[in-house]
């Protein structure tokens, strides 16, 4: 399938950047669908890139989005509910009417970011609702050909979970750790990104699903440690049982910013792992989080990259 043009929905988002720049750099006319136009204003820069300004969960809106297009990704998604937001409007109604719109608009491919763990029977609404948005993906057959990528938790430059850790590292000396014993596989936002733009032509992808996972698993403690130590920062982990991991995130849930709910523990309760090696069809083996990280969370590394910008600026 000869594919020129591509749609992100959540192009504006930690994970639509990455791809979006890949996407421009290879040479696809991509889309950003926004509600925000500040918010898209880092993408600007790219070559080959449009904004559109309209509500995703319109459909009509969609459907004239999707006019043109070859294929969409779908990268919508949210950690925590919120009044306007809801898993289900977000990761299982969205999807239908992304389908809905692709066949409208005459899209003939679709690519959906799901999550490590999603099914129907998970034991968090989070992973449940990104089951049953894999579902309503697979009820499009093959109009359009779809693809499923999940996931582990994504780390990167802007992410929102070691820059957290680091964050309460920097201000705080004893750490309370909810799940401190939840097991991950963090793979690099780049090593996502790549395996979207690499599915969006490759017909062996269509119809299936992958999960996608870093070469590593860590618990939630080891990682933690491991900001620490990078920051060169020394901190007391606290383990929480259960009841004061629960009460601690109630606590959570009514502060501004939701650092963890209770449905995130629930998530946290089976392994965020996976079953087997990195798909082969991607044809590459994915970054190690230590040869990443130090790259972006320690001033040495911010420092390194301001003097390649500047060698490369010629200056």
């Amino acid at each position: 399938m000869d594919i020129e043009s591509i749609c992100i929905i959540g192009g504006t988002g930690f994970v639509g950047r990455s791809i979006a720049e890949q996407a421009c750099s290879r040479g696809y006319r991509v889309r950003v669908v926004t509600r925000s136009t500040p918010r898209a204003r880092p993408l600007l820069v790219l070559p080959t890139l449009e904004i559109m300004v309209a509500d995703p969960h319109d459909e009509a809106s969609l459907a004239r989005a999707f006019e043109g297009m070859d294929a969409v990704v779908n990268l919508a998604g949210i950690l925590h509910e919120r009044r306007r937001a809801s898993f289900q409007s977000v990761h299982v109604e969205l999807p239908r009417k992304i389908v809905r719109a692709c066949r409208s608009a005459g899209v003939r491919r679709l690519l959906h970011m799901s999550a490590l763990g999603a099914s129907a029977t998970g034991p968090s609404d989070y992973l449940r609702s990104k089951g049953e948005g894999e579902a309503a993906v697979r009820e499009a057959g093959d109009t359009p050909a779809f693809t499923i990528l999940r996931p582990s938790v994504i780390f990167g430059e802007h992410d929102r979970f070691l820059n957290l850790f680091a964050s309460l590292i920097r201000l705080f000396p004893v750490i309370p750790l909810a799940a401190a014993t939840a097991r991950f596989q963090p793979i690099w936002v780049e090593d996502v990104a790549r395996c979207f733009v690499a599915s969006l032509g490759r017909s062996r992808t269509f119809g299936a699903a992958y999960d996608l996972c870093g070469p590593r698993v860590y618990t939630l403690e080891e990682l933690v440690r491991f900001v620490a130590r990078t920051l060169h920062r020394r901190r007391r982990i606290v383990r929480l049982p259960g009841p004061l991991a629960t009460l601690q995130a109630f606590v959570f849930e009514h502060l501004p910013g939701k650092l963890v709910t209770r449905d995130n523990l629930r998530s946290m309760s089976v392994d965020n792992v996976c079953a087997g090696p990195f798909p082969e069809v991607f044809g590459f083996q994915p970054a190690t989080l230590e040869a990443v990280v130090v790259q972006y969370l320690t001033d040495e590394g911010v420092r390194a990259r301001y003097q390649q910008y500047r060698h490369l600026a010629g200056r």
